[in-house]
């Protein structure tokens, strides 16, 4: 199924609206306009934490990289049943098409001697990198891939499965399938509580994108234990009125996507094939999906480095790819506008020292140089440099994502400049080098493990799932296991 119809799209938001004005007396013949104003939200990023606990429970310390590389590998903890669902994918293993064109970096107006000092200033520092792509003036001027990591290889977005989420929220308010400011109640009349409060009535489109819902906590924890995630979502309470409180809630994303695939008939990741990964030439692309067969929207997405890069020149392009306006200029211009300020104790000092102080929008962040980014947990990074006209990508796992934002100001952005740069041979050799020779070391192994005694031998079951075991144990008493 390619998709619903403009006209079937719009006769059914039609009939959805009819719905709505029986029930809570909105006008039936409210026209599907484009966003006009937006309410102020608040920020927390690091309780993006949550979207990797929350989805793989039993697994919540940093070593969930490597869990993701294991899992390419084969060795997916996965088929013994300790993840929700097993994603959707697109063509998986496939490589990428259309690469983005490569250059000098000099050639660009970047200087190798900056790019080399970011990499000595990140092999210097406690953050793993997995992978970095650099773009400037629409060209690749530095790529590199911390071995066992390889282009090929899909890597977890975590919430940077956001700002692809809002995407498709935009392509379906440029097809007139919905507005931001609809009802989130008019898309699931048969899953709303029997008392709706006035809190969810007023709930729009906007305050799932700007998580300015109204609830006391994030809500992905509440819907794991249900079969039927968007009533649950509905059922909670709303204390706050929705748009005056920001609460960084990944149950809010899964709503959007829940409501793209109402409006659309289909999954996030088949919506966006056509419109976005298709004319991107990106293939390899997975998500996770609820119970229910809707893709997670707030977490999930895996994709490969240079289908993340070109994301984000799409988004520095305004929309426009190779003579196409593949989405609205002002949808992104909106999309990564400034909407809130985050609060702190001391606003002032945090909005000069901190990236997460400078402003949330439709599932983007701004950031300080009047940049502005997609990311999720464990620092994964899609930065959008206008003035510069530069984006960078970086997957990594750190417990300091900031850390990584400072090497970036330090470092790659006072390498820019207006104007290409003399070539300097020896320490382009020098960085090419460099980025050929990455690689992650191996962990220190200790030769035993108080861990191993306790569960040696004993069986572990395992939630029933069709073709996986009923349970597991593990024998360490041979010097191995």
């Amino acid at each position: 199924m390619e998709g619903l119809k403009t006209s079937e799209a719009t006769n059914s938001t039609a009939r959805r609206r009819d719905v709505v004005a029986a029930r809570f007396g909105a006008r039936a013949d409210d026209p599907i306009n484009p966003p006009q104003s937006y309410r102020p939200v608040f920020g927390f990023p690091w309780l993006d934490l949550g979207v990797a606990s929350y989805h793989v429970r039993p697994l919540t310390n940093m070593t969930s990289h490597r869990r993701i590389f294991l899992k390419q590998l084969g060795l997916s903890m996965a088929g013994l049943g300790f993840i929700l669902s097993a994603p959707e994918s697109l063509a998986a293993g496939q490589t990428l098409r259309r690469k983005l064109p490569r250059s000098r970096s000099e050639a660009q107006g970047v200087s190798s001697p900056g790019i080399l000092a970011f990499l000595e200033a990140v092999g210097r520092s406690k953050h793993e990198f997995h992978s970095l792509i650099i773009v400037r003036h629409g060209h690749v001027i530095a790529e590199g891939w911390w071995r066992p990591y390889q282009p090929e290889a899909p890597q977890m977005m975590y919430s940077m499965s956001k700002s692809f989420t809002s995407t498709a929220i935009g392509f379906a308010a440029a097809e007139r399938r919905l507005s931001v400011n609809d009802q989130v109640v008019s898309f699931f009349p048969d899953d709303l509580p029997a008392e709706v409060s006035d809190n969810l009535r007023a709930l729009r489109v906007k305050d799932l994108l700007t998580m300015s819902v109204g609830h006391a906590q994030d809500s992905t924890g509440s819907l794991w234990a249900e079969e039927n995630w968007v009533r649950k979502f509905l059922s909670l309470p709303i204390p706050n009125a929705p748009g005056t409180k920001f609460l960084y809630n990944s149950g809010a994303t899964y709503m959007l996507s829940a409501i793209a695939q109402k409006v659309t008939g289909q999954k996030l990741i088949d919506y966006l094939k056509p419109r976005l990964f298709g004319p991107l030439g990106v293939e390899g692309i997975s998500w996770e999906t609820c119970p229910r067969g809707i893709n997670t929207g707030g977490w999930g997405l895996k994709i490969q480095t240079e289908g993340l890069a070109k994301f984000g020149q799409l988004y520095l392009q305004r929309g426009e790819w190779n003579g196409r306006q593949l989405l609205p200029a002002n949808w992104i211009d909106e999309a990564t506008s400034f909407k809130i300020q985050q609060p702190a104790p001391d606003l002032e000092r945090a909005k000069k020292e901190s990236d997460w102080h400078q402003g949330y929008c439709y599932q983007f962040w701004r950031c300080r140089h009047n940049a502005y980014r997609g990311d999720g947990a464990f620092g994964q990074y899609t930065i959008v440099m206008p003035e510069q006209d530069a984006v960078i990508f970086i997957t990594s796992e750190t417990s300091n994502m900031q850390g990584v934002l400072d090497l970036v100001w330090e470092h790659l952005l006072p390498a820019m400049q207006s104007r290409a740069q003399p070539r300097n041979k020896p320490v382009e050799a020098e960085l090419q080098k460099k980025l050929g020779a990455l690689a992650l070391l191996p962990p220190k192994a200790q030769p035993s493990s108080p861990v191993a005694v306790r569960i040696s031998g004993k069986v572990f079951s395992v939630r029933k799932s069709e073709g996986c075991p009923e349970s597991v144990s593990l024998d360490f008493s041979h010097q191995g296991c």
